[in-house]
């Protein structure tokens, strides 16, 4: 087991203090990457935190692991597979980047097919996924999609992962099924709640007396055998490889909904952003890599300041889809209790990712963050130019507030009325986008998935695998086959709402 006791010994300090001792704290704790500038210096991290987080990086073998990641090693333990999403990118095991290329050759050839019309009348995408196949697409075309800050959406796009029948009713209500296109996401393409949707949108298509409905359908796997049984033609199947995990997978074909709407220049910038973060990870000391700072801190808070949360506040309204989709990068990727050998890992493992919006937040949770008993380490993600046209003044205020609440946090504010005291010391970092472009926002989530990985690595665990999620599935196939043995308040609830 790799050994903490130094981290654990590191002296408690002030951070106000840490700026008094030490002048070139800010210039140590920060740095600029592929248009993103990081600051950690409102964190607790100190030049012997590095150095100890520095020496367990060596310890675990962070550097080998980080190869073998790149290399095309079965980093994946578990599962006894590669990690191939920086293939993706281009920055990879050279047979897997070669395959990467060639399926997103394939991707490009359909949506050129799509847009001279081969497919027919497109005016609306409907993709239905779940987890990973949902939540990056939507946080892409979402984020990128917005005219009025630059953007261009080509299509109405929408992602359906919910299989509530009401998500798929909304889509409904707001689409010609004879101008839709579907899109089903699945890394098996057996997924009970991806399957039932597409199943149900082409029983809408037909329902609109569509020509054929099986013709307007274009599927992502990882299985493309299961997808032509299925029913789609060969042609509108996009694989990837099953060394892609769901969670990374918006830069394989996984990303067609966004590439499609917001066009194959985007999705390159997109693609090259993130490459640029991997040569940066791949490449830069530890001292000065941004994926390896943020996970140092993140590893302070959860191993020596018993922080169970981490919140992420995303200060621009493009963003607003970003905490979700880090809940579960992170916690499906390092909330494990194992290591990679299969020993009870003994210590606290993923912090519990929570967030919000702007300003909203500072409205509903920032209370308990400032006078609350729990200690949270906060996370600003805001951009430096506007994604709206209306007067400057609001992205102004937008700004000034995100920074202001990191400054509020850290130092406080002391008066004689306990209800009107701050006790301060409060960590935050800091995201700062020179402008929000397909090639940052590339950047930006390598950064996190990049961060996951070294946290998962000096923790001892596998980040790559997901056995968590299974046991519920199997439970509700059961319920549904009518032979779970369940427990007595089970069984009376699944009787109340007549599923027995």
């Amino acid at each position: 087991m790799a050994d903490w006791s130094r981290i654990e010994a590191l002296p408690d300090s002030k951070l106000m203090d840490l700026f008094d001792q030490d002048p070139g704290r800010l210039s140590r704790l920060s740095l600029d990457v592929g248009g993103l500038h990081f600051d950690w210096s409102k964190t607790h991290l100190t030049a012997d935190a590095l150095a100890a987080f520095a020496a367990l990086a060596e310890e675990t073998g962070l550097a080998a692991r980080r190869d073998a990641l790149f290399g095309g090693a079965h980093v994946n333990v578990t599962e006894d597979r590669p990690v191939l999403h920086t293939a993706e990118r281009g920055e990879g095991e050279v047979g897997a980047v070669d395959t990467a290329r060639r399926f997103h050759t394939r991707m490009r050839q359909l949506i050129d097919a799509i847009e001279g019309g081969a497919l027919g009348e497109v005016r609306h995408i409907l993709h239905v996924g779940i987890g990973g196949s949902a939540l990056g697409p939507d946080l892409i075309v979402d984020a990128l999609g917005r005219p009025e800050g630059g953007g261009e959406k080509r299509y109405d796009v929408a992602i359906v992962s919910n299989v509530d029948g009401v998500a798929l009713e909304d889509a409904f209500a707001r689409f010609d099924p004879h101008a839709t296109l579907l899109v089903i996401a699945s890394k098996t393409f057996t997924t009970t709640e991806t399957m039932l949707n597409a199943t149900s949108a082409l029983q809408w298509m037909t329902e609109h007396d569509v020509a054929d409905p099986y013709g307007r359908v274009v599927a992502l796997t990882a299985s493309p055998d299961k997808a032509v049984e299925w029913g789609v033609d060969e042609t509108r199947v996009l694989p990837f490889d099953a060394g892609v995990g769901g969670r990374y997978s918006l830069w394989s074909s996984i990303g067609f909904p966004a590439a499609l709407a917001l066009g194959w220049g985007a999705f390159e910038e997109l693609l090259e952003g993130a490459a640029e973060m991997d040569r940066h990870f791949r490449l830069s000391p530890l001292e000065q890599n941004a994926p390896a700072l943020a996970a140092f801190a993140d590893l302070y808070y959860t191993q020596v300041r018993g922080a169970e949360t981490r919140a992420p506040f995303a200060y621009d309204q493009r963003l607003k889809l970003l905490p979700s989709y880090l809940q579960q990068l992170e916690m499906e990727s390092n909330g494990k209790s194992t290591t990679v050998d299969g020993r009870p890992v003994g210590r606290p493992t993923a912090a519990i990712t929570w967030g919000g919006v702007g300003t909203d937040a500072q409205h509903a949770v920032f209370q308990l963050l400032h006078q609350g008993t729990h200690l949270v380490p906060v996370e600003f993600v805001a951009v430096i130019e506007p994604g709206d046209t209306l007067a400057e003044e609001h992205h102004r205020q937008l700004l000034l507030n995100a920074f202001a609440q990191g400054a509020a946090l850290m130092k406080g504010k002391q008066v004689d009325d306990p209800a009107r005291s701050y006790a301060g010391d409060r960590p935050s970092s800091t995201i700062l986008i020179d402008d929000l472009t397909p090639r940052t926002l590339g950047a930006l989530i390598a950064f996190y998935e990049h961060r996951v990985f070294v946290n998962g690595t000096l923790l001892g665990i596998n980040s790559f695998d997901q056995f968590g999620v299974e046991l519920g599935k199997e439970m509700a196939k059961a319920a549904g086959q009518g032979d779970g043995d369940f427990d007595p308040s089970t069984t009376d609830l699944i009787r109340r709402a007549g599923l027995s």
